[in-house]
């Protein structure tokens, strides 16, 4: 088929802006076929765009012959554009409509498609990723991202707004920022390197300079996990603030949790709708239990953890059903956290660290950082790590390094929580696990 080109045309409206209120109006969109019917005397087509739909209707004795031609080729998704009158009209979806004068044919998309892009006839996880452009054409899924960028602006502008400068850490690296097996190796011309677990040691050193850090990026876990909740390739929020403790940074987190929830609410109250999501607002403070009162609550719903092991995916889903907002668990076992997290001054075997979880998920841990070389490298050796592989960091902990404190957040798994979504591949654009590697 011989296709138009685009031209002089470009859009002057997006679907959602064509209302009753601009009747009689000429107008320029833009976007993808959801349907086309033909009713004899009158054909109606639904045009898509990235803002919703408008019904286009073309009565044969009010548009061209040549119009009515190209409609009869068109597919679904086939790409369009449309120059025409807004029409007030009452029994139309939205009380509104288009008469096309011109029509352009830009693509056409080929048919079958492999899923059905009007949602009505869904689809298994796998074949909607397996086709995941198509699927995010689909107006649920494609709020879900509207939802996805208005909670990333708004993590941003929150932090910017307390005094944090962004910065922007290696992902290929010499070694382990947190220690660790779980690690991508990395063809790195003649040496070996590996992909960034996270930004730990860099976000740490650079409140050193900085004071106040945070990073929004991808990080990289070679972990067996194939649950609902883990992926191999993440998107992580991290802050690090220097002459602060873990108490300071824990309410960072939540004000920046309780910000991003009202300005979704605000921004996306449309997008909520669609996925039928309502979510409240949660009251601060949020509440802290220890990780003895967790493992004695936990008793007494019948589970038996003995203290110093981590609490399994069932524990967790029995404490999101006793709290039914965010709750912090703090002061967990020096075996548990990582070596640069610090132990208690006073009770050694436990550190000033917390993890902050919502529902059934673990959604950001954190705490106290080590800020002198010897104990550092004191836990290193306890967790039968190297220290010799953490130059040249070791070395910047000798040019005045601030006592310091951080977290980091789980993106996917807070908007999971926003979007009410029960798998972590829905809220990612190309999920990445150790059974997906494309598209």
């Amino acid at each position: 088929m011989l296709l138009d080109d685009l031209g002089s045309w470009r859009r002057t409206h997006y679907t959602s802006q064509i209302t009753p209120e601009i009747d009689g109006k000429e107008v320029v969109v833009f976007g993808w076929v959801l349907e086309v019917r033909d009713l004899g005397g009158i054909k109606f087509l639904i045009l898509r765009d990235r803002e919703g739909a408008i019904q286009v209707t073309m009565p044969k004795k009010l548009v061209s012959k040549e119009i009515l031609k190209k409609v009869k080729k068109l597919k679904r998704e086939s790409v369009i554009g449309i120059k025409g009158k807004v029409r007030a009209m009452p029994t139309a979806p939205r009380g509104v409509e288009l008469i096309p004068s011109e029509i352009k044919i830009l693509n056409v998309a080929k048919s079958p498609l492999p899923i059905d892009t009007t949602g009505r006839v869904p689809a298994d996880l796998d074949t909607r990723l397996n086709a995941r452009i198509l699927d995010l054409r689909i107006p649920k899924n494609l709020a879900i991202f509207k939802v996805h960028h208005t909670a990333l602006n708004a993590i941003r502008k929150f932090l910017i707004g307390e005094g944090f400068m962004e910065v922007v850490t290696p992902k290929i690296l010499a070694t382990a920022t947190e220690g660790g097996a779980a690690l991508f190796p990395v063809a790195y011309f003649e040496k070996e390197a590996f992909l960034a677990q996270s930004p730990q040691l860099y976000k740490e050193v650079l409140t050193s300079a900085f004071e106040k850090v945070f990073e929004i990026a991808q990080f990289y876990r070679a972990e067996e996990s194939d649950t609902t909740y883990h992926l191999n390739e993440f998107i992580s929020v991290d802050i690090e603030v220097a002459f602060a403790d873990a108490k300071d940074v824990m309410d960072v987190l939540e004000r920046l949790i309780v910000s991003v929830i009202k300005e979704v609410k605000k921004r996306c109250a449309a997008e909520l709708k669609l996925l039928n999501r309502k979510i409240e607002v949660p009251r601060t403070p949020f509440k802290r239990i220890t990780y003895d009162e967790a493992l004695e609550i936990l008793r007494e719903q019948g589970f038996e953890i003995n203290w110093g092991e981590d609490l399994p995916t069932a524990a967790n889903r029995k404490l999101g059903e006793i709290f039914d907002e965010p709750y912090f668990i703090v002061d967990w076992p020096r075996i548990l956290k990582p070596f640069y997290i610090k132990p208690k001054e006073d009770k050694p075997e436990i550190t000033d660290s917390f993890d902050l979880n919502w529902s059934w998920l673990e959604l950001a841990s954190g705490g106290t950082r080590i800020h002198t070389k010897e104990l550092l490298i004191e836990r290193m050796k306890e967790q039968n790590l190297n220290p010799e592989k953490f130059e040249p960091f070791l070395t910047y902990f000798e040019y005045g390094m601030p006592p310091h404190a951080g977290w980091g957040l789980g993106f996917q798994r807070l908007l999971m929580i926003m979007t009410g979504m029960r798998n972590i591949r829905e809220v990612t654009l190309f999920p990445r696990d150790k059974n997906r590697l494309v598209p």
